[in-house]
C-alpha cells in the first residue's frame, strides 16, 4: 500500500511538472524554477526531470541547462487529436474554409470552465507565429465560448462560471451574467455569435456551435482575425453564413440530423 501511494505521488508530481510548461507561460524553465512552482525540493524535482528526460517527454538544453517539453509530446498530442471525432470531422473542412476566406479558422471544445482549441488554420490575412491547438481561453470573452455555452441553460452557466470569473480583458468584455445571457440568446436566435475586441484589442471573430448525434453542443467553430481583415461592418453576414454552413457540415459528419441553423436573412439567395 505504501509503495502504491508513493508511486501515485510520483506520477502526480511528474504531471504537475509537465503542466508547468503551459501554465507558467514559458517554453523553457530552470530546474530551480520547476522546483519552486511545483512546490518540490530541488533533489526531487531533479530526479523527476531526469526520469521524464529519459522517457523523451522533456528535453534539456546541454548549454543552458533549461528544460522544455520534448518532441515525444508531439506524438502523444497527435495521437489524441487523431482519435478525437470532432478533430477528424473538422480538420479538412476548416482548412478549406481558411483558404477560402483568408482568415483564421478555429475549432474548440469546452473543458470545464474554459474553451480548449482542437485545431486552427491561418488564412493569408491572419497569420500566426504559434499553434493554438492545446491552448485555452475564457468562455465568456470569446465567440467560440459563447457558442459553446449555448448548450447550457442560465442556471448551468452560473454554476459553471461564478460572477468572479467574468474577468474584463478589455473595456468591451462581457462581465455580468445578464450581459452573457443576452449574448447567448442572440447567438441562439441568429445561429452564430460574435466577438469584437472582447478578449484582445484589434481582433474579432464569428463563431457557431457544432452538435453531435444527440443534438448536444460538443464543439464550436470560428473565423477570426485582425479588425482590418475581418471587417465585421461589411463582412459579418457573409462570414456568418460561411461559419454556420461549415459548422453544420461538421455536425452532419458527427451524426446530427436536427434542423439546420437559420442563416442571416439578407444573405439567403431566393
Amino acid at each position: 500500500m505504501a509503495a502504491d501511494i508513493g508511486n501515485n505521488q510520483s506520477v502526480e508530481r511528474a504531471l504537475t511538472i509537465l503542466r508547468l510548461f503551459t501554465a507558467a507561460g514559458r517554453a523553457e524553465l530552470r530546474v530551480s524554477d520547476i522546483a519552486k512552482l511545483a512546490e518540490l525540493n530541488l533533489s526531487t524535482a531533479s530526479r523527476l526531470l531526469a526520469t521524464l528526460e529519459a522517457s523523451g517527454v522533456v528535453d534539456r538544453d546541454p548549454v543552458s541547462g533549461l528544460y522544455r517539453l520534448g518532441l515525444d509530446m508531439v506524438s502523444l498530442g497527435g495521437a489524441v487529436l487523431n482519435a478525437h471525432p470532432v478533430h477528424r470531422e473538422a480538420r479538412q473542412i476548416a482548412q478549406n474554409l481558411a483558404a477560402e476566406v483568408g482568415l483564421g479558422v478555429n475549432v474548440a471544445v469546452r473543458r470545464d470552465a474554459s474553451l480548449f482549441y482542437l485545431l486552427n488554420f491561418e488564412g493569408r490575412q491572419a497569420p500566426r507565429s504559434f499553434v493554438l491547438a492545446g491552448q485555452r481561453n475564457p468562455l465568456h470573452a470569446t465567440g467560440l465560448g459563447k457558442s459553446l455555452l449555448t448548450g447550457l441553460d442560465p442556471a448551468e452557466r452560473r454554476a459553471l462560471l461564478p460572477s468572479s470569473w467574468l474577468t474584463a480583458y478589455t473595456p468591451r468584455t462581457v462581465t455580468t451574467h445578464q450581459q452573457l445571457d443576452d449574448e447567448i440568446d442572440k447567438t441562439l436566435a441568429r445561429g452564430y455569435g460574435t466577438e469584437l475586441e472582447e478578449l484582445a484589442l484589434g481582433r474579432a471573430c464569428v463563431a457557431a456551435p457544432i452538435r453531435d448525434a444527440s443534438g448536444g453542443v460538443v464543439a464550436a467553430l470560428s473565423v477570426s482575425g485582425p479588425l482590418s481583415a475581418i471587417d465585421l461592418p461589411h463582412r459579418e453576414d457573409a462570414l456568418a453564413r460561411k461559419v454556420i454552413e461549415t459548422a453544420d457540415s461538421v455536425s452532419i459528419g458527427l451524426g446530427y440530423v436536427g434542423p439546420a441553423h437559420r442563416l442571416p436573412m439578407d444573405t439567403v439567395t431566393p
